[in-house]
């Protein structure tokens, strides 16, 4: 035995070889595991569940690739994969069970907190009864010192109090301590005794509404009357003061009665020709009035009050003074850029809205309204800080002097508030028909949907001009309004010509619209086109030809033929070919 062994241990043993295919199977194996490992990013060696999953494919893909031991493997592997879910299993449990370990042993502790919390808050319910009870005593003992020390009066019944709602003005401590309450009750007290006094001052009864503006139109009339018998005076001052100095240069000549009818009826050609410069040149002679030099003054100190304020960034206070200035020397365009220029104030209401609120509210009270111009210049303030609520209230509850400008500019915000674009074009139609400027007016009822009333609204007036009509056509396009414009409207002549307007418009953006108006006339029958054609004065047959072949250019051929049809069949038309010229200077002879 030994000597066979020693035998056989001089030949080294060879190592098994290995099959190609079986080479490159464990090279893919190994370039998956390596693969893998990366993708899910476990570069380091430990328990993770990604190793677990990795070599569980690896597993896998050997038991497919090994026939021979493939159910050897099978069962090693079901064996694993039980004991790993055992474990698995086993560390949930002990998971859990360690949580309501932790809970078990926690609940003495916080059993011991809620019992101290328990004492904690019965301590403090004692310590309110308490003080609870000495307030209650305190406020019995100042009922029987107000009872023996006031004498009985018979009240009316006063409403019920809630003891527990906090007094206003005051916090729950202050409320609690007498000082506190006693100088709110004073402070009060001095509030009423001010509200009774401006009441007798500051305040009349709304009764006496109409005797006050009685007397205010009464002291107007004495005022206006005062004026006119003032300058009625200084004319007769004036015409005495000429007849003086007519009548000592009479007596500086030789005394004829001839110079003197000539110096008379020259004074009475001067005073006719210069009739309305007489009271202001009488007026300069009164230059040095006192009340005048005085009025003077105080415009002077109410500019430099206003200035102040608006120095001081009072903006609202210098608003106000400057809306509500003697002559409205403050109400200008110059004092708006002044506004404007602040711009935006963080935190506050926009200053240049702040003056045109108080400008509109001025006006509105002294029933003066503000020029065109300047609404204008409000309105726009108003728009563009999207107060519609503002613009409605002066427009549809008070008579301002409008323009056209201040119209667009409400017609034009409609666009920006697509939200309450009928309000904004409501608004617009009021600012136009206050300017008389009816065509716009009538857009916006069209704008509105309301086309029936714009027809109503635009047969109150005289006829408008053509252009007028298409202004219509063109900013509202639509076949109800053609249709309303180019047929009587309740017994009244149609106010366009159907072939007229088609003409206006097929040279401009809407020659589309108006091959579609055609259509639509055309979809009714061939009659109405044809009734449409017939009834058309104003529209010649060549303008009808021209119409027919603007349709035909934009491949509409059937309504080109329709139209060539019913004006064939009109008496005393005939087409005449476009080579005979000379037959057609002959028909067009004859016609003429």
């Amino acid at each position: 035995m030994k000597a066979s062994s020693v035998k056989a241990s001089k030949h080294s043993v060879l190592p098994p070889i290995i099959p190609e295919n079986e080479k490159k199977f464990l090279e893919s194996i190994q370039s998956y595991i390596i693969s893998e490992i990366e993708k899910v990013g476990c570069t380091e060696q430990g328990p993770a569940e990604e190793y677990y999953v990795i070599y569980k494919n690896v597993f896998e893909m050997i038991i497919e690739h090994v026939n021979a031991y493939k159910n050897i493997l099978t069962t090693i592997k079901q064996e694993y994969d039980a004991f790993i879910e055992a474990l698995k299993k086993g560390q949930q449990n002990a998971f859990h069970l360690h949580g309501k370990l932790k809970m078990l042993a926690c609940e003495p502790s916080t059993l011991m907190y809620y019992k101290k919390r328990i004492s904690e808050l019965e301590a403090k319910i004692k310590k309110i009864e308490k003080n609870s009870s000495r307030i209650e005593n305190l406020i019995r003992k100042m009922r029987s010192l107000r009872e023996t020390f006031s004498p009985k009066q018979i009240q009316p019944p006063a409403k019920k109090i809630n003891p527990a709602q906090l007094i206003p003005g005051l916090s729950l401590e202050d409320s609690l301590d007498i000082d506190a309450l006693s100088h709110h009750l004073a402070r009060l007290q001095r509030r009423v005794k001010d509200l009774r006094e401006d009441m007798l001052t500051k305040y009349v009864p709304l009764e006496n509404t109409a005797v006050l503006e009685e007397k205010l139109n009464r002291a107007l009339q004495l005022r206006n009357a005062a004026e006119k018998e003032n300058e009625h005076l200084k004319f007769c001052y004036y015409r005495l003061t000429q007849f003086a100095n007519i009548v000592s240069i009479w007596e500086n000549s030789d005394r004829s009665i001839e110079p003197l009818q000539q110096l008379v009826a020259q004074m009475i050609e001067n005073e006719k020709l210069a009739q309305g410069t007489i009271v202001s040149s009488v007026s300069s002679v009164f230059e040095r009035d006192p009340a005048k030099s005085q009025e003077a003054e105080d415009l002077i100190e109410y500019i430099e009050r206003f200035n102040e304020l608006f120095s001081r960034g009072q903006y609202e206070a210098a608003a106000i003074y400057a809306a509500n200035c003697p002559r409205r020397i403050l109400c200008n365009e110059e004092t708006m850029e002044k506004f404007r220029a602040v711009g935006c104030v963080k935190g506050k209401t926009l200053p240049l809205l702040m003056y045109c609120e108080a400008l509109m509210n001025a006006s509105i009270a002294s029933k003066h309204p503000l020029p065109a111009d300047l609404t204008t210049e409000v309105i726009k303030c108003a728009l563009a800080e999207k107060r519609l609520d503002l613009v409605m209230h002066w427009l549809t509850l008070h008579k301002l002097e409008l323009s056209e400008a201040a119209g667009d500019a409400i017609y034009n915000h409609a666009e920006v508030d697509k939200h309450n674009k009928s309000q904004y074009f409501a608004l617009a139609q009021i600012a136009y028909s206050a300017c008389k400027v009816h065509k716009k007016a009538a857009l916006c009822l069209c704008r509105q949907g309301q086309i029936f009333g714009a027809m109503d609204y635009l047969h109150q007036f005289h006829r408008l001009p053509t252009e007028d009509y298409i202004f219509l056509l063109k900013h509202c396009p639509g076949a109800e309004l053609f249709g309303c414009l180019t047929q009587e409207w309740r017994g009244k002549p149609a106010l366009l010509s159907f072939g007229e307007t088609i003409l206006s418009l097929m040279y401009t953006e809407h020659k589309m619209h108006c091959i579609w108006l055609l259509e639509e006339v055309a979809k009714e029958g061939k009659e109405v086109l044809a009734q449409m054609i017939v009834t058309d004065t104003v529209c010649t047959v060549e303008e009808w030809n021209e119409i027919a072949e603007m349709c035909l250019e934009n491949k509409k051929e059937k309504l080109f033929n329709l139209i060539i049809s019913v004006l064939a069949n009109q008496e005393g038309v005939v087409k005449i070919p476009d080579d005979d010229q000379e037959d057609a200077k002959l028909m067009e002879h004859v016609f003429l």
